[in-house]
């Protein structure tokens, strides 16, 4: 059986740096990161981009008429999946880390902004997922929303890192999660208000499709919401 995966590989990285270098909204983060006033609703967005752009060239060039067997075999999907989401992982959590280490300069905090490590396990359950079927349509939409809540997560576990470690440099963080009008069972029962070192870990996890607010207290008095990193 001819390999794939080096050609369709190629074609889907030249079309997503294509795409990324003339998207406007990527662009106009990236210039507000370069002034300084980009927040961690932008480091959101610029998620949630990147990911739409990669599930776009994935529709594109991915599909039963262009795998073998019409099947995502588990070598192609390792090495697909492996490559774009390290990419992905790579730009989001390099604009994750560059929006906290301005905001901890304008905060007046001599403190180095902390890098979420790469989720592997997340990978290695997309590419078990979709190799498990025998047919490509039936696991077609892991390829989809779940590529952009992935690129969300990068940024929910950047702030998930500087607040612990704000907390172990002496500060006092309170993280408060603030359920938004309609939230579901989940996340009603997740809310509330939280001082470190007793923060559940599903306080930065997030569903698809959810806006519930998160707040991070550094413990000064002000109170910052940890996505928008607006200061009340």
């Amino acid at each position: 059986m001819e390999d794939i995966t080096p050609a369709l590989l190629e074609k889907i990285q030249k079309e997503f740096n294509e795409k990324l270098k003339k998207d406007t909204s990527v662009i106009k983060i990236k210039n507000l990161i370069d002034l300084g006033k980009a927040t961690y609703i932008d480091a959101n967005n610029y998620a949630a981009e990147v990911g739409k752009i990669l599930v776009s060239v994935f529709k594109t060039n991915i599909s039963s008429s262009t795998l073998p067997d019409g099947r995502m075999y588990f070598n192609i999907a390792e090495r697909i999946l492996g490559a774009t989401l390290g990419t992905n992982y790579k730009l989001i959590s390099s604009v994750a880390t560059e929006i906290q280490k301005n905001l901890n300069l304008a905060s007046g905090l001599g403190i180095k902004a902390i890098a979420s490590p790469l989720n592997k396990d997340r990978i290695k359950g997309f590419v078990d997922r979709i190799a498990s079927e025998t047919e490509f349509d039936k696991v077609a939409w892991i390829l989809d929303q779940p590529i952009i809540n992935y690129g969300q997560s990068v940024v929910d576990e950047t702030i998930k890192a500087n607040a612990e470690f704000h907390f172990k440099a002496g500060l006092s963080p309170t993280i408060v999660r603030t359920i938004e009008s309609g939230a579901c069972k989940w996340c009603k029962e997740v809310a509330g208000t939280y001082s470190y070192p007793n923060v559940p870990d599903d306080i930065y996890r997030r569903h698809d499709n959810c806006y519930c607010t998160v707040e991070y207290n550094p413990g000064d008095g002000k109170k910052q919401n940890v996505h928008s990193k607006r200061w009340r």
